[in-house]
């Protein structure tokens, strides 16, 4: 069995939030398990106990009788959590109204703004009457064509406070992105910036506020954030006002609208890579919950923690972070490049605003390495505790280069899970030991485990990632889906009443995770099995190389591997190269896992949200139909994969 790269201190364990939960159930007279494997397995095989201590323990605010926790347990989708109870999702969150804190927004050319818990709350009683003077109601829908700044939380506290329906999309969407977007669920109200800031550059939005505002036609008022200038002009959008002018300033306090545990809360949004988006609707009972186990549990957030995610109001990232008010930890939202002054402005922002949970992705992490950047010689890092990853599979060399060059004395995190269920599967968990590749352990109350092909449960095997119990994060459906059509369809086609996610991963010897990357994206050639991360392992090693994307191209009667490969500035794909390439993967994995052909190119296609699109890339080499560019960053760069002459032979 391997060893750790870190195990966490007995102090640290005993204080752990975790620890105190599971004292609590002892205390209760629960009986469980030795360690974390215990306390999961009975929270799986005990759900209404665990969720009913979850609500105490997160201290819940809401009002009705907590039994029954669960009914209709059996049925997957149909399970129905609390029914009996009702809450308001903004209320847990602003339930400090003190003067630390809450949230910091920072942006990429430097500007710092903040806000106590006490300005956040009167700021969002003066937003939500004035929504509530437009009319808004329970069940309307708001949304945010924002950057991740702090008008965007207190927009989207306003809005829940009153029971509404909160959506958003990063303002860098081009404006057939937000229709197929926000055209499928007609909000009432639009919240938007004049623009926002990106490697280095001013991007003015209000041409593109002014189409969607015209092309929507059940918006009555949009509201607009100044971020470039101080009034901007906003006479050509329809209906629209400044925020500052639109607050009700004499307003003082917020009415709360309780309502029932499975009340809509936020609409997500599938990668629309390979069609229109799904409009995935998440409840506002099941989000506080999960949310509250995975911060206060998993990653022992706790009021005094300064709390940091990198992500934009297009990813699940920024609604997961913003739960973290229901804690009382400070907020740091940043909006800008990762990358801004060379990857260190983030570096920064954890010694100047003490951070000590700090959220990126495995990218940044791995750009980081390959940058040269030596974080521990560079800076103090003295109250960062817990690294957290996500949005790819964390490579074996981004773990061991966090423990040697970032800080030795860290939960490294590795996280995943999604927008459709809002949070996660598989997760950190602060009193387990970190292994090198692996994400730590399945959540509390997520019943996780992987099928073979055959839906057998296997371990040190590869297979499809399900989880066979409900959960209260679970979607309560897709919009404008009569039937659930669609949602079964999603999640539930390949096993009756199991929750199929599309992940190819394994349980490791330590019960811990890898996650092998989509299912769908799985390579097949000669009929054998394999996951793209295996191979993105392997090019990462490879000096040269700074990006790449796989697929399997068909060819003849089988498929075969195709590596896409950009190179550091000055260097071309040579045969030498492409041998130390091949090299890398067939000593690392199987003769199966070598690419048959290794192309140069300039960009690799993602999302807006940072994730590569190998299916987009696929359909593009067949020459199939992208039906969906504008929910890619950079969509042009598909052109790049198309009729490459090394791809006819």
């Amino acid at each position: 069995m391997s060893k750790p790269l870190w195990r966490p201190s007995q102090q640290r364990i005993e204080q752990a939030r975790i620890t105190q939960l599971r004292k609590q159930l002892q205390d209760r007279g629960y009986e469980m398990g030795a360690g974390y494997a215990g306390l999961q397995q009975w929270s799986v095989k005990q759900p209404e106990q665990f969720w009913e201590a979850i609500w105490h323990f997160g201290e819940v605010i809401g009002e009705g009788e907590l039994q029954p926790v669960l009914v209709d347990g059996d049925r997957f989708p149909g399970a129905r959590w609390f029914p009996s109870t009702r809450l308001n999702f903004a209320e847990n969150l602003l339930r400090f109204r003190d003067s630390r804190p809450a949230l910091v927004s920072l942006l990429e050319n430097g500007e710092r703004r903040e806000l106590s818990y006490a300005d956040l709350y009167t700021r969002v009683a003066q937003l939500a009457a004035a929504l509530r003077a437009e009319g808004v109601v329970a069940g309307d829908r708001v949304a945010g064509f924002m950057p991740n700044v702090e008008e965007t939380v207190v927009a989207m506290l306003a809005a829940t406070s009153l029971g509404a329906v909160w959506s958003s999309c990063s303002p860098d969407f081009g404006i057939s992105g937000v229709m197929d977007r926000f055209g499928q669920i007609q909000p009432k109200v639009l919240f938007a910036a004049d623009g926002y800031h990106y490697n280095g550059k001013r991007c003015d939005s209000l041409q593109r506020i002014a189409a969607i505002r015209e092309r929507i036609d059940s918006i009555e008022r949009v509201v607009i954030v100044p971020l470039l200038e101080q009034r901007p002009a906003v006479d050509a959008i329809a209906d629209a006002v400044l925020f500052a002018d639109y607050l009700q300033a004499s307003a003082t306090g917020v009415d709360f609208a309780r309502l029932p545990f499975d009340h809509p809360l936020y609409i997500m949004y599938s990668s629309g890579t390979t069609g229109v988006p799904k409009c995935i609707v998440h409840g506002a009972g099941g989000s506080l919950l999960q949310h509250l186990k995975e911060h206060q549990l998993h990653t022992d957030l706790r009021r005094e923690d300064v709390f940091f995610y990198f992500t934009t109001c297009g990813w699940m990232m920024w609604n997961w972070l913003v739960s973290g008010l229901a804690t009382g930890a400070t907020l740091i939202l940043y909006d800008g490049s990762p990358f801004a002054n060379d990857g260190r402005l983030l570096l920064d922002a954890i010694d100047t605003e003490g951070i000590t949970v700090f959220g990126t992705s495995a990218k940044f992490i791995a750009a980081l390495e390959k940058a040269g950047h030596k974080p521990r010689q560079s800076h103090a890092l003295h109250s960062l505790r817990t690294i957290l990853s996500t949005g790819s599979p964390l490579s074996h060399e981004s773990f061991e280069y966090v423990y040697r060059d970032f800080k030795d004395d860290v939960c490294l995190s590795s996280i995943s899970g999604g927008t459709d269920i809002l949070s996660c599967f598989v997760l950190g968990c602060p009193v387990l030991p970190v292994y090198v590749g692996e994400i730590q352990a399945a959540g509390l109350g997520m019943a996780v485990e992987i099928w073979d092909e055959a839906g057998n449960s296997v371990v040190r095997e590869k297979g499809e990632l399900v989880c066979t119990r409900p959960f209260p994060s679970a979607p309560i459906g897709f919009w404008n889906d009569p039937g659930d059509t669609r949602y079964r369809a999603a999640y539930f086609d390949s096993y009756a009443n199991v929750w199929a996610h599309g992940d190819y991963g394994e349980v490791t010897e330590h019960w811990g995770f890898i996650i092998h990357g989509r299912s769908d994206a799985v390579l097949n050639p000669g009929g054998v099995r394999i996951g793209t991360a295996e191979i993105y392992r392997q090019v990462e090693r490879v000096e040269e190389v700074i990006d790449s994307i796989v697929i399997g191209q068909e060819w003849g009667d089988d498929v075969r591997v195709v590596l896409f490969v950009v190179l550091r500035e000055g260097i071309n794909l040579d045969a030498e190269l492409q041998a130390r390439i091949r090299q890398s993967i067939r000593e690392n994995t199987t003769p199966r896992h070598v690419p048959a052909v290794i192309v140069q190119v300039a960009d690799i296609p993602r999302t807006i949200s940072g994730k590569i699109v190998e299916l987009a890339v696929r359909n593009v080499v067949h020459g199939r139909e992208v039906k969906n560019t504008d929910a890619l960053a950079n969509p042009g760069a598909l052109e790049l994969y198309r009729d490459l002459p090394e791809l006819r032979s």
